[in-house]
């Protein structure tokens, strides 16, 4: 997933990106519907699940599993590290020791293989550690195939749910994949097959910014 040639890398993540393609329908509608209340938990948290340790270790996984380049920002750039912690400081509470178990292995991982704390690590390193979890290779650590998937998941709907929700800064995950935006209402020209969508840039909350 994560190869050493360039224009590989890059395949690579608008392949991840082309299959989150309906994360954010299932973020925009079925997370909000589903618990109404729930929903409100996780955007009004007023504290945050994980420590600033934690949190570093989390920004420094999810930047790397969606880079920055030519396509648009990282998924730290966006905050899906936010909407992570918010959702674990609310209705995901009950896997918050388990995700937190992660992320320690992944830290213990990085000292005994790389060296170095994943945070610190550079990203062809923090890549291999990432390798290693995805590919449940990581010695020490019998369930990183598990936290991987969980990780990547968190943070597909981070990157691209409502950005109410914590994540999506700026409508960033939005933009990269041309989601216009849950509108209430188009005209005739907007619905024509050879005319691209104008970006609506309003959380399904009704904010334009979302947070």
């Amino acid at each position: 997933m994560f190869p050493d040639d360039k224009e590989d890398r890059e395949l690579s993540r608008r392949e991840l990106i082309a299959g989150a393609a309906f994360v954010p329908l299932a973020a925009l509608t079925g997370a909000g519907q589903a618990a109404a209340q729930s929903a409100t938990q996780v955007a009004s948290a007023a504290t945050s699940a994980l420590t600033a340790p934690q949190m570093k270790i989390l920004e420094a996984f999810v930047e790397r599993l969606i880079p920055k380049d030519e396509l648009g920002p990282s998924a730290a750039e966006a905050g899906a590290q936010i909407y992570i912690d918010r959702a674990l400081a609310g209705p995901n509470a009950g896997e918050k020791a388990s995700f937190v178990e992660g992320l320690a292995a992944m830290d213990a991982f990085a000292k005994s293989s790389q060296g170095a704390a994943f945070a610190d690590l550079a990203p062809e390193k923090r890549d291999a550690v990432i390798t290693a979890f995805e590919n449940g290779t990581a010695a020490g650590f019998t369930n990183a195939r598990q936290f991987f998937g969980r990780a990547r998941r968190l943070t597909l709907e981070g990157m691209f749910g409502d950005p109410y929700y914590g994540g999506n800064k700026n409508f960033a995950g939005w933009d990269l994949i041309r989601y216009p935006g849950p509108r209430p209402a188009t005209g005739p020209e907007d619905q024509k097959m050879d005319v691209e969508p104008k970006p609506y840039r309003v959380s399904a909350w009704g904010t334009k910014y979302g947070h």
